[in-house]
């Protein structure tokens, strides 16, 4: 019998990297223009590195939302922000950008793997995406059960 398997179930940073690769290869995400550009928040000096760090963010975004829904922007923000340099002036929390998150939820809506709230109280996944993420983390689990 096999035993189902969840995001829970898989190491988290795998299971990110293996959602980006399956939304850059399903062709549904479209990357903003601005997206290279960007910084991902106050906290940042540069762009990204990595080219594919919109996938890579709107992944973590949806794992996220599976283990701690409903989940708005502004929390978001909490998670993903970091500490800002200040030069001589000791270090301060800062938010991360609300517009990439943001953009990044608008994506998972338009895949239909995130809805919003019904009580407005931020973001939800829906069946489809949980069901998804799922599936995506049975695959992983195989694929280490046959490799090792």
């Amino acid at each position: 019998m096999v035993k189902a398997t969840s995001v829970k179930d898989v190491d988290q940073h795998e299971i990110v990297q293996h959602i980006a690769k399956f939304l850059k290869k399903s062709g549904k995400v479209k990357v903003p223009e601005w997206s290279d550009v960007t910084k991902m928040g106050i906290s940042k000096e540069l762009a990204p590195l990595n080219s594919d760090w919109y996938y890579v963010r709107t992944a973590s975004i949806a794992r996220r939302l599976y283990v701690r829904s409903p989940t708005g922007v502004d929390a978001l923000r909490l998670v993903y922000g970091g500490s800002k340099r200040r030069g001589v002036v000791p270090n301060h929390f800062a938010k991360a950008s609300g517009s990439v998150i943001r953009k990044a939820l608008q994506t998972l809506e338009a895949i239909k793997w995130v809805q919003k709230h019904p009580d407005g109280n931020g973001r939800v996944l829906t069946k489809q995406g949980r069901k998804d993420l799922d599936r995506i983390a049975s695959q992983m689990r195989q694929n280490d059960r046959f490799t090792a």
